[in-house]
């Protein structure tokens, strides 16, 4: 659903943001609002939406024949993508805000206004995104891999990038995609409003985080708001939470801070690491507070800090994909060769995703 850019809707918007409040983010924001942090946006572009422009630097696209410098949206997706990660709101305390409002945008188009891109296009963007130093890759979309596309991933992860992944959306998906299911990336799937796990949600043994995935407001085209329900949300608001880490810690490698987020993440499911969950629900105050033992230490728990979100049952316990990789974030879902974004908007058109 695509609202207008009145005044009103500039009003009512933060309150809109349900996930604000459920993620504690005015309490991380007073630790950490990721100055000094570049995340890249492989979608759609970014339209200069007044919440965000401050935040917005020049990309490009990827796509063969088109030019551009990524500043331009035709669908509204990697606007909405774009304002979870790091909209600034408006000096009157209205507008929407971001997980870490003080990063910058990277904007990347690698699909068009039909929110369809090629696994190549893809493959170009999280290249680029490398080379024009990024230091989170938000990739919201689902699809097949190539070797190009494979390539990319890797090095972005050699690169010491942090990737954020979508697990997919039912029921257009039944299994988490690619690149979600690489080494090295962080699956992320759904939670609605209540914590539970999001019937839009794909399950599988590759998911690693969950983050709210329903009725989820930001920004769109025009200086417009927008409401959309999917895993690509959830995606681009763990790349937030990636980001505000790598600004608190500019010096931990991408592997450790994904660890950080699996570490203290609050468990849900059954105890342990489950195929619906993860390691559980991303708890951005413990991710920046907690005492996290680094990757290879013998010891399983974590000690987080009191009156966090992570006071709830956590076993801390990772498994060997949760220590060993999540090197870089990356935002994607699941299908082959042709890969398509993974929000859903309430009513079409404009869509936010299919």
């Amino acid at each position: 659903m695509i609202s207008g850019a009145s005044p009103g809707a500039a009003a009512r918007i933060r309150d809109d943001q349900w996930h604000l409040g459920y993620l504690k983010v005015s309490e991380a924001n007073q630790i950490s609002r990721g100055e000094g942090v570049v995340v890249a946006v492989a979608d759609t572009g970014v339209d200069p939406h007044p919440d965000l422009r401050k935040n917005l630097l020049v990309g490009t696209t990827t796509i063969p024949g088109e030019s551009g410098d990524g500043r331009r949206d035709a669908n509204s997706h990697g606007t909405s993508m774009a304002g979870l990660i790091a909209a600034h709101g408006q000096s009157d305390g209205t507008g929407a805000l971001g997980i870490a409002p003080k990063a910058e945008i990277l904007p990347i188009q690698s699909s068009g206004a039909d929110n369809m891109g090629a696994a190549d296009d893809l493959a170009a963007a999280i290249n680029y995104a490398v080379a024009n130093g990024a230091d989170v890759l938000c990739v919201p979309s689902s699809g097949g891999s190539s070797p190009e596309l494979i390539q990319a991933v890797k090095a972005a992860i050699s690169a010491d990038v942090v990737l954020v992944a979508a697990a997919g959306n039912a029921p257009e998906d039944s299994y988490v995609g690619y690149p979600a299911t690489e080494q090295g990336v962080i699956a992320v799937g759904g939670t609605n409003r209540l914590g539970e796990h999001a019937t839009v949600s794909v399950s599988g043994p590759e998911v690693d985080l969950v983050a709210p995935a329903v009725d989820i407001y930001s920004t769109s085209y025009g200086g417009k708001y927008s409401k959309g329900t999917g895993t690509s949300s959830a995606t681009a608001i763990v790349a937030g939470a990636a980001a505000l880490i790598r600004s608190k810690y500019p010096n931990l490698p991408a592997q450790e801070v994904a660890h950080r987020l699996t570490a203290t993440a609050i468990d849900k499911g059954p105890p342990g690491r489950d195929d619906e969950y993860g390691f559980g629900v991303i708890d951005l105050v413990a991710a920046l507070t907690a005492d996290v033992p680094p990757l290879g230490f013998e010891t399983p728990s974590v000690t987080a800090p009191p009156a966090t979100a992570a006071e709830e049952e956590n076993d801390g316990n990772s498994t060997a994909r949760g220590l060993v990789t999540l090197g870089v974030l990356l935002a994607a879902g699941g299908g082959y060769l042709v890969w398509r974004r993974r929000r859903r908007g309430d009513d079409p058109p404009p869509r936010i995703s299919r």
